[in-house]
């Protein structure tokens, strides 16, 4: 109940006519006829009672509202079409029908009311966007921290930071704010509006605050909430140096953080502004539809011109003029369009116009980039392998450990996949071991997982591009090519190590195949040959080579079900474009269902395939999918460019009009399939709208509805259409 009145209360104060409506039915139904002035006729009005007036006056403020709204539209480019209300309420005073022009006043007020109501449901994941906005920010104020806290060496605080080493001196940044601790969170901050963060300032977010500019995470660790980023249900715990995004929900703790971007140019911002063009575009059909209720306009005027001139009663005219509405049209068709886009921003795809909704919905033929869309973004372990013969204790999971612990150090393209490996190998050893199961024997139940939580690691060295070595728990680790696995602390592999009971042989002299070359040839023959999608990291401990780990491209888990769900949408046509070699490209290819794939490709060849499917003749609407990194040239060359980010890259890509926020592959189809429903209900609503609207002129015109019954029934064909319309916002695709 307080809900309603909420609701009731609200809707008063957006349009004002609607209380003072409701009210004149009391004069009108009171003393419609009291004279107190006696008898006065008035050309046309007659001598109208107390009652009567009053309606005549709301009626006259009703008609000079809306006129003055017509030009209003007019001014700002859009048709002026409440021509017919204007016209219906002249009309029906005009022959003396008050409870008419009440009840048309009254459909006119409610009518505005339902349209307040029903933009406010269609925009309300929209408006939630909006209103979860960071508005202030905490901005640490101590001496020592910040920029204010740094000598910035240009002599504006009266020193110098020359300490004669070539250093500047920074100060330190005191252990209670870098902890995020109780005290720093409570005394040693100003609370200031978020557009005055400046970058480099140091804040403090609250436990369940909205984190409100990017930034860089000084706290040793934190729990986000990216559900209004990316939709990710499942909070994230990031560490000391991560980057932090507004709009992110801080957890049950205090972090501490340092700004990187102003409040104008931080993630949450780029999504709102992304959110408001989308809100205030409008369509082509919804702009075809307001020109279309001109010609409406026209028949209805027509329709009532015709029944009075036929049956020589003037009331006529007014019946049908009552029933003439074109808010199926003005109203229904932009309020499931908005649903729509609410829709959409809900299942984090976010679009640039509404024009992209449209065109969305007639999308035949979809491009897919191959790296980071059809597959995870790094190669992922599928496959560890003994070196047969090698005499190893060790199996796949301490293998996998060690690398693993190892990579996480790297940086280069296979760490991250190894590292993932080495964490879920880690957790299975644990899992063994509290099982009872100790695999290994008892002088090396040292190794990882073995009794130790976490393993020790020391002296990492990453030798830039042969591969990484370091101890891990004592024992030596190398993983990298197979020459710098296989290889002894010097960097040379020994030549004894290449076959034992074998000489070098004339034949290999001659052959150039003599200590690695031979050593290299032979361990890759025990281990076997490499699919052409596959790649491998060698792995050797304490010296001696066991194991190579196999990685390759794996396409995400829900690729394959996308696609097949674009096809059973009536998309006729996938696409893989890659710059990737054409044998692994037609592995990707088959196992995700792509039979069309272009590979070896240049970034000006993909535009080119892009380009020659746009300007084909008889075409439907193209799009193209990528993770809107390096794939900017070709999203911008199709009609649609689709960028596919985890809501930790920027989301206002310039090139693409879609984006997809939580980096599922699932949210192509469903995207289409949103905007297919979203105009298939708007023309539902139309459609339905105009014909009840159509009949209802015939019977009026035939006498078959009194004026007054005409009113409220206009309105409930207005109610009728509205509702239909914001059916968009229902989840039945």
């Amino acid at each position: 109940m307080r809900k309603f009145i909420y609701l009731c209360s609200h809707l008063c104060v957006q349009v004002p006519l609607l209380p003072i409506a409701v009210l004149t039915v009391i004069p009108l139904a009171v003393c419609p006829s009291w004279r107190p002035w006696g008898a006065a006729d008035i050309p046309v009005l007659g001598n109208p009672g107390v009652g009567q007036w009053i309606v005549i006056i709301v009626a006259a403020y009703t008609i000079i509202d809306t006129v003055r709204s017509m030009i209003d539209d007019l001014r700002h480019g859009r048709v002026g079409v409440d021509l017919l209300a204007v016209v219906a309420i002249a009309a029906t005073v005009a022959v003396q029908e008050y409870w008419a022009s009440w009840a048309v006043v009254l459909m006119i007020s409610s009518g505005e009311a339902i349209e307040e109501y029903a933009q406010s449901k269609a925009e309300s994941s929209l408006t939630a966007l909006m209103t979860a906005a960071p508005q202030t920010a905490h901005v640490v104020r101590r001496p020592g921290v910040g920029v204010a806290g740094v000598n910035t060496g240009d002599g504006s605080d009266g020193s110098s930071d020359d300490r004669g080493d070539g250093f500047r001196k920074v100060a330190a940044l005191p252990s209670s704010v870098a902890s995020g601790s109780s005290d720093a969170a409570t005394s040693h901050y100003d609370t200031v509006a978020v557009e005055s963060v400046t970058p480099g300032d140091v804040l403090i977010v609250l436990p369940g605050e909205t984190v409100p500019v990017d930034g860089e995470l000084l706290s040793g660790s934190a729990t986000l909430d990216l559900s209004n980023i990316n939709g990710e249900p499942v909070p994230r715990g990031v560490f000391a140096g991560a980057r932090v995004m507004s709009g992110a929900v801080n957890g049950s703790t205090t972090l501490t953080m340092r700004a990187t971007e102003a409040a104008r140019d931080s993630q949450y911002q780029r999504i709102l502004a992304l959110v408001a063009a989308a809100q205030d575009s409008r369509p082509a059909v919804v702009k075809t539809a307001d020109v279309l209720a001109v010609p409406f306009t026209v028949l209805a005027l027509a329709i009532a011109a015709v029944a009075w001139l036929v049956s020589g009663v003037p009331t006529r005219f007014a019946q049908v003029l009552v029933l003439a509405t074109p808010c199926p049209l003005l109203i229904a068709a932009p309020v499931a369009y908005v649903a729509g886009t609410g829709r959409l921003a809900k299942s984090g795809i976010l679009i640039k116009t509404q024009d992209v909704l449209e065109n969305l919905g007639r999308v035949t033929h979809v491009f897919f980039d191959k790296t980071g869309t059809l597959t995870v973004k790094q190669p992922q372990v599928t496959r560890v392998e003994m070196l047969p013969g090698a005499g190893t204790h060790l199996n796949e999971d301490h293998v996998l450990m060690m690398a693993g612990v190892v990579e996480t150090y790297s940086v280069h393209i296979l760490a991250k996949g190894i590292a993932k490996a080495g964490t879920e190998a880690l957790s299975r050893l644990h899992r063994r071991f509290e099982e009872g199961q100790r695999l290994c024997p008892q002088p090396d139940a040292d190794w990882p997982g073995h009794g130790r939580d976490y393993p020790v690691v020391k002296h990492i060295d990453e030798d830039a591009g042969k591969g990484i070595s370091g101890e891990v728990n004592g024992h030596k680790v190398r993983v990298g090519r197979l020459s710098f696995a296989a290889s002894s602390e010097d960097g040379f592999l020994p030549v004894e190590r290449i076959v034992p009971g074998r000489a070098t042989t004339d034949e290999d002299r001659r052959s150039g195949k003599q200590g690695e070359g031979r050593l290299a040839d032979e361990i890759r023959t025990r281990f076997g040959m490499l699919a052409p999608d596959e790649m491998a990291s060698y792995v050797s401990v304490d010296g001696h080579l066991i194991a190579r780990i196999v990685l390759r491209d794996v396409p995400r888990a829900n690729a394959k079900s996308a696609l097949a769900s674009l096809r059973g949408l009536g998309v006729a046509k996938l696409s893989m474009l890659t710059g990737d070699k054409r044998s692994s490209a037609a592995i990707i290819a088959s196992e995700v269902g792509i039979d069309d794939v272009h590979a070896e490709l240049f970034p000006e060849d993909k535009v080119t395939a892009v380009t020659a499917a746009t300007v084909t003749p008889s075409r439907g609407v193209t799009m193209m999918v990528g993770d809107g990194v390096n794939d900017a040239p070709v999203l911008a060359a199709a009609d649609i460019g689709m960028a596919m980010t985890d809501g930790t890259s920027t989301a206002a890509s310039e090139s693409a009009q879609v984006v997809i926020l939580n980096d599922d592959i699932a949210a192509v189809p469903r995207a289409i399939a949103i905007a297919r429903r979203t105009k298939r209900v708007m023309l539902q609503a139309v459609l339905a709208g105009l014909a009840l609207a159509l009949i209802g002129m015939v019977a009026a015109a035939f006498n078959l509805i009194p004026v007054v019954v005409g009113a409220f029934l206009q309105e409930a064909i207005d109610v009728v259409s509205i509702l239909w319309a914001l059916t968009a916002l229902l989840d039945r695709d």
